[in-house]
């Protein structure tokens, strides 16, 4: 008898490089922009194709996203996909402003899908980031959409939402997790 696969084995049977590859754990290069705005869109392509997959074995009910990282390319390039909203497309992103306020939330990645672990996060990110053009801009993220743009601008940096976790708290398997299928809360209801 055969035991069914993990949630990690699914993800990686359609591309999603796991944990323990080094490319997850090295900062990943910039684009010089416009120079090599071909090569990036080839990577963003390549990450769509990525998310596109990752959507028909999981449903996100947070939304989700990926970074080059995470599908075995060390390039500063990720895509966001947040509920209900537009792909959001950062290249070479850079954290300039992060808010005061943090709260702590359940995460989980593509790269080691079978645990949960409770990171905090700023509650608001202020990212400059590029265009394919090479033209900068500066984008606000807040709350949700905040975290999931953090935890993708780690992967850039070569840094894992584990190590980001508060001392003495561990992951949880999947199976114990309670938030599938559920946003993520902020304000008063916490």
């Amino acid at each position: 008898m055969t035991t069914p696969p993990t949630a990690s084995d699914t993800m990686k049977s359609i591309g999603i490089v796991q944990e323990g590859d080094p490319v997850l754990t090295q900062p990943a290069r910039h684009f010089d922009l416009p120079g090599e705005a071909s090569a990036a869109r080839k990577v963003v392509a390549a990450l769509h194709a990525a998310a596109d997959r990752a959507a028909k074995v999981h449903n996100f009910s947070k939304g989700m996203g990926v970074a080059a990282p995470q599908v075995g390319l060390s390039w500063r390039a990720a895509i966001v996909r947040p509920p209900g909203g537009d792909v959001i497309v950062l290249l070479n992103p850079t954290v300039v402003e992060e808010s005061p306020e943090v709260d702590e939330q359940y995460e989980g990645c593509l790269s080691f899908f079978d645990v949960r672990g409770k990171v905090p996060r700023p509650r608001v990110l202020r990212v400059e980031h590029q265009d394919f053009n090479g033209q900068a801009r500066t984008t606000t993220f807040a709350d949700g959409l905040a975290r999931l743009v953090a935890h993708e601008l780690d992967h850039l940096d070569g840094v894992l939402y584990v190590s980001r976790m508060s001392p003495g708290t561990g992951v949880i398997m999947v199976a114990e997790y309670k938030g599938t299928g559920r946003q993520w809360q902020y304000g008063e209801s916490q």
